[in-house]
């Protein structure tokens, strides 16, 4: 497996910041309180974090493994993005802070000893607490330091300057590289298989446990009223980019952000699968595909769309595409269960969508036979697969190997989205000049449960006449 590239490292001085005096320095090192805070409360969740780290460790008996956090991507010069933490590191530690690394050092017995490399307290006998941009306690905080990380996480925590010391002693360990430059280079001469521990640490998410599953369904909630609020006024918005903003407010006044980029599809847009520009015109009669989700603030994520009419009214166009995708997502979530295959849902929406594009006239071939792995020719209308894994990703556990992932079969406490969908190219001359530029996508977050299975995002409605009354009721107006 190919490395990913590292990202750059923030700078720790910009081109335009003055050098300090001497005097200056000399008088920051005197005159603070170096008593120590509170400590924190352990993380609710640090024992599940603890038993997961002990099951990645039966895999690799002998072996060091480091999983960093990541450190902060540059935006443009000395400017970053909003900080995330690498997935690999959330699940198996819970929280970080820039440039943490979790270590899992061998043991003779077999086992590992499992050590966080954090920032320290603020040494005031340091100048770059006030001179680092990157690091330094003026410019983004003081660091939680070792005392309250140990605390919180419920690990032993290490200074990061140990790190160096730590991998010298090793040659063979694995290593996510690509997440932090700084711990590329002190593992560049460590030798390991980085693959294995790449999906091991993906099929470990696989199945959620039940504070997993709360975080799901938390996120799910904070999604359904972002969702609200964008149909609350959908009426009165005039771009994509309206609708993006409207979701954003309730994804960052509650959540931690949102999952991924919001797509905002109006009109034509929403025959493009990932489109994020959102730079288009919402125009009533429109259909506006909202592909959206809340991040909440452990970093679990939502993954839910919706094709909403506009006006409040599918047209008989519309209505008559939307309710295909519809059948088809009811067949697929028909499918989820225990004991089924992770394609069976997916197999079930294209026999729907196949068999009702045949009936609209549009595959020149029956649907039987358009639906051989040889011909498949119904996907000029649909491009994607009906599912795909998640959790604190969008497109979560995307290491595991196959016979774990895609194609593996469902047990209780999978997580997975079920999403259909219909797109009719605006210039698509196979298709009646009626269905042109409709795209309709229906998706929805689903937990496999011991009897079947539960949506997550139910609460958001998905039949076309409970939709336009749901709209409806959102805006105030009289249901007919």
């Amino acid at each position: 497996m190919p490395t990913e590239p590292s990202p750059a490292p923030r700078p720790r001085r910009a081109s335009h910041d003055l050098q300090p005096p001497a005097a200056l320095l000399e008088f920051l090192a005197t005159g603070w309180d170096e008593s120590p805070g509170p400590l924190p409360d352990p993380l609710p969740a640090a024992a599940a974090h603890a038993a997961r780290r002990q099951r990645l460790s039966a895999q690799f008996p002998g072996l060091l493994l480091v999983i960093p956090a990541g450190v902060e991507r540059v935006r443009a010069n000395d400017t970053v993005f909003r900080y995330r933490p690498g997935t690999d590191f959330l699940h198996l530690v819970g929280e970080a802070e820039p440039g943490d690394v979790l270590v899992l050092a061998p043991r003779p017995d077999g086992g590992h000893d499992a050590v966080l490399h954090t920032q320290p307290e603020v040494d005031h006998q340091r100048p770059d607490f006030f001179t680092d941009r990157a690091r330094g306690a003026f410019w983004v905080g003081a660091p939680r330091g070792l005392r309250a990380a140990g605390a919180r996480l419920r690990l032993e925590a290490r200074p990061l300057a140990e790190l160096p010391l730590i991998l010298g002693r090793h040659d063979r360990g694995a290593v996510l590289r690509g997440l932090d430059p700084e711990v590329d280079r002190l593992a560049q001469d460590l030798a390991g298989p980085e693959p294995e521990l790449r999906a091991a640490c993906s099929e470990l998410r696989l199945v959620k446990d039940a504070g997993e599953i709360e975080e799901l369904q938390r996120a799910c909630d904070l999604t359904t009223l972002a969702f609200e609020d964008v149909a609350r006024d959908l009426d009165r918005m005039r771009s994509e980019r309206d609708v993006e903003v409207t979701f954003f407010a309730r994804a960052r006044r509650e959540g931690h952000d949102t999952g991924y980029l919001t797509i905002a599809a109006a009109g034509t847009h929403a025959t493009v699968l990932h489109w994020s520009r959102n730079d288009g015109a919402v125009r009533p009669g429109d259909l506006l595909l909202l592909d959206a989700g809340v991040e909440t603030p452990g970093h679990y994520t939502a993954d839910v769309t919706r094709t909403l009419p506009v006006g409040g009214r599918f047209t008989h166009a519309q209505r008559e595409v939307y309710t295909l995708v519809f059948q088809a997502q009811q067949a697929a979530l028909e499918a989820v269960r225990p004991g089924a295959r992770f394609r069976d849902p997916h197999q079930r929406a294209m026999e729907v969508l196949a068999r009702g594009l045949e009936r609209m006239g549009l595959l020149p071939e029956p649907a039987e036979q358009a639906l051989r792995e040889d011909r498949q020719l119904y996907k000029r209308y649909t491009l994607h697969s009906v599912s795909h894994w998640l959790g604190l990703d969008v497109h979560d556990c995307a290491h595991a190997r196959e016979s774990a992932g895609t194609t593996c079969e469902l047990e209780p406490g999978m997580v997975l989205t079920v999403e259909p969908g219909l797109y009719f190219q605006p210039d698509d001359l196979t298709v009646p000049e009626a269905y042109r530029g409709i795209g309709v996508r229906i998706e929805d977050d689903v937990l496999v449960t011991e009897q079947g299975h539960r949506v997550l995002s139910a609460a958001l409605p998905t039949h076309p006449d409970q939709l336009e009354a749901w709209m409806a009721r959102l805006r105030g107006k009289p249901a007919d």
